[in-house]
């Protein structure tokens, strides 16, 4: 990876031991910066990684976890709260003078009507009003998300499968790249979306899914009724135009998973 921040400052990434951040960190540390890791539960340090203790949305902890950091990576969320949790960060941030935020968002959080992508675009707002140097970067649902909805629809005895309901879902090894990239980079502003190759149905993503399981249920289509369903079938949580394309299909993915 090229290295264009000069700074071998450590770094606090938030949500270091999720999905996401277990691949970015040591993106970070191969670039040769120290790491820090805000997190929920103690851990040891090792191999150039700190973690230090505290929640982001009950505001405990994130004061010292910024404390002589220079560039964060907030890539913590969760089933509610990313907007308390942005705002929390900002506010420590801005106290430690942070020189670059980098936030990680979804693919339609200003279009998508659901309170987890309102949430979303709060926490933009939260980070690009911050007054600080700022990168977003929206992603598409990991393949890692496609799987579990995936395993649990085939789960049923009947798949329901709603018409227009389809996503663009990329790898988030590709995703982990960037966002390092950005890191290690200036403040960009809001960047390129980064979708995966493939633009797959609902349905599509399920059936992949059984097929790799050596399984068959019944598909039944239904229709997703008000704006939600009329937004879904719009594309509005798909790429736009100059968006980026990840390199991992869900078919290698569903492979490596299923092997």
């Amino acid at each position: 990876m090229a290295q264009t921040n000069a700074s071998h400052g450590p770094l606090l990434v938030t949500g270091g031991t999720g999905t996401l951040g277990s691949l970015v960190v040591p993106l970070l540390r191969a670039a040769g910066h120290p790491v820090r890791v805000l997190t929920r539960t103690a851990r040891e340090d090792a191999d150039g990684v700190t973690y230090t203790s505290g929640d982001l949305v009950a505001d405990r902890g994130v004061d010292a976890a910024v404390e002589g950091v220079e560039t964060v990576l907030h890539l913590a969320g969760g089933a509610k709260g990313d907007d308390v949790a942005a705002r929390n960060l900002v506010r420590a941030a801005k106290a430690a003078r942070v020189r670059h935020l980098v936030l990680i968002s979804v693919i339609g959080a200003d279009t998508v009507p659901l309170g987890w992508f309102r949430a979303k675009l709060e926490a933009e707002r939260a980070v690009t009003g911050s007054g600080l140097p700022w990168t977003v970067l929206r992603a598409a649902q990991f393949h890692e998300l496609a799987f579990t909805v995936a395993g649990k629809l085939a789960g049923l005895p009947v798949v329901p499968v709603p018409g227009g309901l389809r996503w663009q879902p990329v790898d988030s090894r590709d995703v982990a790249q960037r966002l390092a990239e950005l890191a290690l980079g200036e403040p960009a502003g809001l960047v390129p979306d980064l979708a995966g190759p493939d633009v797959l149905g609902l349905g599509d993503l399920t059936r992949d899914y059984l097929r790799a399981h050596g399984r068959r249920r019944p598909m039944l289509p239904v229709r997703m009724p008000g704006k939600v369903g009329r937004a879904y079938r719009a594309g509005v949580n798909l790429s736009r135009d100059g968006a980026l394309v990840g390199e991992r299909t869900w078919e290698a993915f569903l492979a490596e998973r299923v092997r």
